[in-house]
């Protein structure tokens, strides 16, 4: 066959690789840019925004106590500076919220339309705040908890050190000690 009637796939080289670079560039985000999500046993315990779990307390000596209404870190560094309630990654901490579609509307399906038309800000799900130790588990890093839920690590605590050990958020003094101190089987993801 004469060379000028043979077809190539390719007319240039530098077509034939353009598509094996895009190729190359999708392998090379979806392997190595997250970890895989690993499971472990972890002790679990949980907090609230109180005064003896938050260790912050009402009024100040310095106006003797007459500013009630202000609140004061009680103990730790930051002892008499105001305190704003915010986590240590300057976020407001929340209990997770499963949202509309989720087994909860299924197993309760009459509570629909209370979330329709009174809480439009329960549709939506959302992950619940986690104490960690950052070393181990940066801001960001998701974990299940069975009987919690999905959770983000947001905020650290003074007691919560090593690998093994997270603090959950709840919004009420008494859930929190109802969840007491739990060994479970915690699902984290790294993020990216």
């Amino acid at each position: 066959m004469p060379k000028d009637q043979q077809t190539f796939p390719c007319r240039s080289s530098r077509s034939c690789r353009l598509p094996l670079y895009f190729l190359l560039l999708a392998v090379l985000l979806q392997s190595g840019c997250a970890k895989p999500p690993v499971a472990k046993i972890m002790e679990t315990t949980a907090y609230c925004g109180c005064s003896a779990c938050c260790s912050w307390e009402r009024g100040s000596w310095q106006y003797l106590k007459l500013d009630f209404w202000n609140r004061y870190v009680s103990s730790g560094a930051g002892a008499g500076r105001p305190y704003s309630g915010l986590t240590a990654s300057n976020t407001v901490p929340y209990e997770p919220q499963e949202g509309l579609f989720s087994m909860d509307s299924v197993s309760h399906p009459w509570m629909i339309p209370v979330r329709l038309v009174l809480f439009p800000w329960y549709l939506m799900p959302r992950d619940g705040t986690i104490a960690a130790d950052t070393k181990y588990y940066p801001f960001g890093t998701r974990m299940h908890v069975p009987g919690y839920g999905w959770g983000v690590v947001k905020d650290r605590g003074s007691a919560i050190k090593g690998p093994n050990r997270i603090d959950l958020y709840f919004d009420s003094h008494s859930e929190a000690m109802a969840w007491g101190r739990r060994r479970l089987p915690v699902t984290i993801k790294y993020p990216r």
